[in-house]
């Protein structure tokens, strides 16, 4: 069964866009830790990132990266955290997450909701830096 990112990818299930390669896709988090989380990931189904080969996890990198610095050019925030945990959905995806304290990296605390809004917001910033 596809993952919902491979969902996502063939256009089955939306998804709030943010950057696109041949490679990788980054889309906005529905239930984010706070404003901006964004979820980096391959194309290519692969449940395990130590499982990806190393110019496929060197390219995961290198997107991840520069969809952070877009990141931060426009969330206020002191940095982009980044974690790759791996167990909520079999697809490699990283994480990345506008924090001013090491609190907003807290995946214990409540989610908030991403609505229409911010979310349109946050990707005509990312459109506009093109």
């Amino acid at each position: 069964m596809p993952s919902v990112f491979t969902r996502i990818i063939k256009g089955e299930l939306p998804a709030y866009k943010v950057a696109e390669d041949e490679q990788n896709m980054a889309i906005l988090d529905i239930n984010p830790l706070v404003k901006g989380h964004v979820l980096v990931f391959p194309k290519k189904e692969v449940d395990y990132i130590f499982d990806l080969s190393d110019a496929e996890y060197h390219s995961l990198m290198a997107f991840s990266k520069q969809v952070a610095l877009r990141l931060k050019a426009n969330v206020p925030c002191k940095r982009i955290g980044i974690s790759v945990i791996g167990l909520e959905v079999p697809h490699v995806h990283v994480h990345l997450i506008p924090i001013s304290s090491v609190d907003d990296m807290n995946f214990s605390r409540t989610k908030m909701t991403l609505n229409k809004e911010l979310a349109e917001q946050l990707i005509q910033a990312f459109d506009n830096e093109n």
